[in-house]
């Protein structure tokens, strides 16, 4: 870190700037002190003083308020503007968009974020992903959107992994194990969270602990385990409340006074009540609203006050945009608790009844995002890790089945529907797992209706069927492992030259198929051609090098009046592949082309 007594210099000033922006995780304390030495020296480049703005920006969206930090941002991209520097627009736009997010503008949020995707995926570095993807994903939660929350949480994890990561996927883990305590997946919230602090043990970023361990806090707590939960809280209450740790808001004493009452440490509890209302207000941010009223209300019913406590919490609105299932079912347990203490047997049931239509919905919500989250899963770990993933997903399947084998019949059926959905999903696999093409299943899927739809259309839909030349040779000369080497280069070469409508497909052990779409016959074997002459020229280092390779391909469209059905088209090229392949392989030939010279 740059001593305090003397201001960097302007040729370390882009370098302090940068490493405040790339340690904002990691050291949070350090990333705030340089960003603060780069502005407080006179001769900072521009460019310098935009990534300082930046990191302070952030740095006080976290630990101070949004309107503290909506001005740090509008600096930063201003700053950016100035320079041409579209990335850091787009970071200072994740970072305004997140503060609308803490203001509770859910949707003006997903607004800002939502058509940043697509340029921000290619022009952000790793862990910069991640945070636009997290930032989507909270605005998918609370507009109650479980499933692309959790996909976009899932792939933002993936972009943080890995070598150079900077610490954003302790924030992720964070993050998903919150989506899983929102539709009662408990124990799978826990397992994100312990991995989260294994790995924030290894930052200096008390906050991002902080949060984790309020998490903690609340997945133990709905486990019915509120003891175990005394040491976090006890953690918790040592950290001071500024920049060096929890930060002056958002501090969880709502849901550490909750866990405390439940364990019987009623002056504990007390207390943390009332910090809670002393506390930084969150304003747009409903779900701490109310859980601050269950606390109150705890409060109340560990004094004798049950009356003023059922009259608190019939107070509240849980039809609110962004109120998370947790906090009304945790909400309406509690009415119906009071309600029984008090003697009102039909207000118990009415409010049973309530919590119950709403944890069939918090069910739902779950069914729609577990298959999101389970297929994002196996994307990630790819072929290596498939059985694991399974078995993963079996695990997850049985705790949400013993979870939800405690609420009525009504939900217990629903659990039935959730296991068979995964089922489903396990079945219904669609990816190849070498080459990262679709499968031949995928195929069958799709064929039908973009058939169906050139016909309508009046417009050509080509296939192409290609065999790899000789694959048999380099599986004895190279081995197996050399092949599927082959097949993955092969993959992402086909992968990489097809456009957004076009469908790719590992069709057999050695054969694709592509599907081309608007894309007439001529056209079609131009654009084997090109692959066959990119292929060729591919060289391999595999246990003696590889090289020239080539493969011999089948072109079809549907103007040919002979083909009436999607199977025609695909026998169609399938037999112009295998004339091909006879009459000297490292050729394309459409359906009725004579054989001809190689391409």
């Amino acid at each position: 870190m740059i001593p305090r007594d003397r201001p960097c210099t302007a040729a370390a000033g882009l370098r302090h700037a940068r490493r405040a922006w790339r340690i904002q995780f990691t050291d949070a304390r350090a990333s705030l002190a340089l960003a603060e030495r780069v502005l407080a020296t006179d001769g900072a480049a521009a460019e310098a003083r935009a990534w300082a703005l930046l990191a302070r920006a952030f740095h006080r969206m976290r630990f101070s308020t949004p309107a503290d930090a909506l001005p740090e941002f509008a600096a930063a991209d201003r700053a950016f503007d100035d320079l041409g520097d579209r990335r850091g627009q787009i970071l200072a736009a994740v970072g305004r968009a997140r503060c609308l997010w803490m203001q509770g503008r859910f949707q003006a949020s997903l607004d800002v974020l939502l058509p940043l995707r697509d340029e921000g995926l290619r022009c952000l570095h790793g862990d910069e992903r991640a945070l636009l993807l997290n930032g989507l994903a909270g605005c998918y939660s609370a507009l109650g959107q479980p499933a692309l929350a959790f996909g976009t949480m899932y792939q933002g994890l993936r972009e943080g992994r890995g070598r150079g990561s900077l610490g954003f996927d302790t924030v992720l883990h964070c993050n998903i194990a919150h989506e899983l305590l929102l539709l009662g997946d408990v124990d799978e919230a826990l397992r994100h969270l312990d991995e989260g602090l294994r790995r924030s043990a290894t930052l200096r970023n008390a906050r991002l602990e902080s949060v984790l361990r309020v998490n903690r806090i609340a997945a133990l707590t709905d486990l019915g385990r509120p003891h175990d939960a005394l040491p976090d809280i006890e953690h918790l209450l040592a950290l001071p409340a500024d920049a060096s740790g929890r930060g002056a808001s958002d501090a969880g004493f709502e849901t550490m006074a909750i866990a405390a009452l439940r364990a019987g440490e009623t002056a504990l509890g007390l207390d943390l009540v009332a910090r809670a209302e002393q506390s930084e207000p969150s304003p747009g941010l409903p779900d701490t609203r109310v859980e601050r009223a269950v606390a109150q209300a705890e409060a109340l019913r560990a004094q004798g006050r049950g009356d003023e406590a059922l009259k608190l919490l019939e107070a509240l609105r849980l039809d609110e945009e962004g109120l998370g299932p947790r906090e009304r079912c945790m909400t309406l347990r509690l009415l119906a608790d009071l309600a029984e203490s008090l003697g009102d047997s039909a207000g118990a049931l009415r409010w049973l009844r309530a919590c119950q239509q709403v944890q069939a919905e918090r069910s739902r919500l779950a069914s729609r995002a577990r298959q999101q989250a389970a297929a994002l899963q196996t994307e990630l770990q790819r072929v290596e890790r498939e059985r694991d993933e399974i078995e993963a997903r079996r695990l997850e399947s049985e705790r949400a089945r013993l979870a939800l084998a405690t609420l009525s019949t009504q939900l217990a059926q629903q659990v039935e529907r959730v296991e068979a959905l995964q089922q489903e999903l396990r079945q219904q696999a669609v990816r190849d797992p070498l080459t990262g093409l679709h499968n031949r299943r995928h195929l069958n899927a799709v064929l039908p209706a973009m058939f169906a739809l050139a016909r309508r259309d009046g417009q050509p839909l080509a296939a192409v069927v290609i065999d790899l030349d000789h694959f048999k040779q380099v599986n004895d000369h190279h081995g197996h492992l050399a092949g599927d080497e082959l097949l993955a280069a092969f993959g992402r070469l086909l992968g990489a030259g097809l456009r957004r409508s076009d469908v790719a497909c590992r069709y057999g052990g050695e054969e694709f198929c592509l599907l081309l779409p608007r894309t007439a016959a001529p056209a079609a074997r131009r654009k084997a051609a090109a692959l066959l002459r990119q292929w060729r020229a591919m060289r391999f280092d595999l246990g003696g090098g590889i090289g020239g390779l080539t493969f011999s391909a089948g072109v079809a469209d549907t103007s040919d009046a002979a083909i009436t059905e999607p199977v025609d088209l695909l026998r169609a090229a399938d037999a112009a592949a295998l004339r091909a392949k006879r009459s000297g392989r490292a050729r394309v030939l459409g359906h009725d082309d004579e054989p001809a010279e190689a391409g």
